[in-house]
């Protein structure tokens, strides 16, 4: 992933946290927000709770991967921040597919919904 199409400063976070809109899957949380880039950035979150370092990079790992395969059919211009859940790390594949696409409907993310 390019480093312009990611989010890492903290405000950035706190902004869609306080301001974006959000869906909240078994595997994952999904918020949202509209930028004025005209393209998407996406941010990750695993909270140390999820276990030590080597669970939540793979849980990391995951959200990315999600996200990279779905990414085309999601609408241009959204800030968007994925927070791994526990079992983002241990649910299969096509279950947190499933869910990403289910959440980015739900807040109407995806090209043709509306």
């Amino acid at each position: 992933m390019k480093k312009e199409a990611t989010l890492k400063q903290n405000h950035e976070f706190r902004r869609l946290y306080q301001k974006g809109a959000s869906a909240v899957g078994s595997g994952m949380v999904l918020y949202c927000r509209k930028n004025k880039l005209g393209r998407n950035r996406l941010g990750l979150t695993a909270s140390v709770k999820l276990g030590h370092a080597v669970v939540r990079n793979r849980a990391r790992r995951r959200l990315r991967e999600v996200y990279r395969l779905n990414g085309p059919q999601l609408r241009q211009g959204y800030d968007l921040i994925l927070v791994a859940r526990r079992r983002t790390v241990t649910a299969p594949w096509k279950e947190l597919n499933e869910t990403f696409l289910k959440l980015s409907r739900k807040l109407n993310l995806l090209e043709g919904s509306m």
